[in-house]
């Protein structure tokens, strides 16, 4: 195994531990809103510093960007500049989940080296799920070696989403709807790097998400890859680190998606 992989696993574990203490006594944790319908609390915070201590007290001269704390330049980088390693971290990625005692949450981090994800850890701790890739190594999940599943037919197809617009269970996003209402099921299960990270061990068969975050999609977009699954921007393209919209699902799945956005 990589070290700066089990660098991100010790961090992940820790940042994980942090999250198992509060969920037991989810009533003293306090919830502050970032905005309408985005939330934010203590224990969101206090991962990402975990986190962050861990992968900085390992490598010094790495950048960070954290969801919570924002862009952390290495040592010597401008505001302009470029570092060629980047951790990309989501510290609590499902936190209305969580503050609701709802266990779909999970701690997410991925490593950039010169604008490439070739690092991915997504740790679920409520299950103890511990889902990791590294570039041209595979993906695992608690050492296991996974597969995106075998679907080659859309409409048999388990697709997950985070679809704006959709808080209120519905999936009425003007481009995804009419490929959705084709697939035979949706799940919007409020963390889209453990929706990714379904697709990588095959429980659903595709994903589609739209303004999301590079914390969003950094790790679980490596996940799928070395899955044998297919990654790409709404038009196919490689941009969705940057775009925030992406498909990614098993290959003949992926075709069947961008074609029904193309129509």
């Amino acid at each position: 195994m990589h070290p700066m992989l089990n660098t991100a696993i010790k961090a992940a574990r820790r940042a994980g531990t942090i999250i198992n203490r509060a969920s037991l006594d989810l009533e003293r944790v306090h919830v502050a809103r970032k905005g309408p319908k985005d939330y934010v609390t203590e224990v969101d915070q206090s991962a990402e510093e975990a986190v962050i201590d861990v992968l900085r007290t390992a490598y010094p001269g790495h950048g960070f960007l954290g969801e919570e704390s924002g862009e952390h330049f290495a040592p010597g980088q401008t505001e302009n500049g470029q570092t060629e390693y980047q951790w990309i971290i989501d510290p609590l990625d499902g936190t209305t989940n969580f503050i609701h005692g709802f266990p779909i949450y999970a701690v997410s981090i991925a490593l950039a080296y010169r604008g490439q994800i070739t690092q991915a850890v997504i740790y679920d701790p409520s299950r103890n799920e511990l889902f990791t890739a590294s570039r041209g190594g595979g993906a695992f999940l608690n050492d296991r070696r996974i597969r995106v599943s075998g679907q080659t037919h859309f409409n048999d197809a388990l697709i997950g989403a985070h679809v704006p617009g959709s808080a209120g269970g519905g999936t009425s996003h003007s481009r995804f709807s009419g490929m959705l209402s084709e697939c035979a099921s949706v799940r919007r299960i409020g963390s889209t790097v453990l929706g990714l990270a379904y697709v990588a061990c095959g429980r659903a068969d595709g994903f589609c998400g739209a303004h999301l975050q590079p914390w969003d999609v950094a790790a679980g977009s490596l996940l799928v890859l070395e899955a044998g699954g297919l990654v790409g921007d709404l038009d196919g393209e490689q941009t969705w680190l940057k775009s925030g919209n992406v498909l990614a699902a098993t290959p003949k799945v992926f075709t069947r998606m961008l074609a029904h956005l193309q129509v």
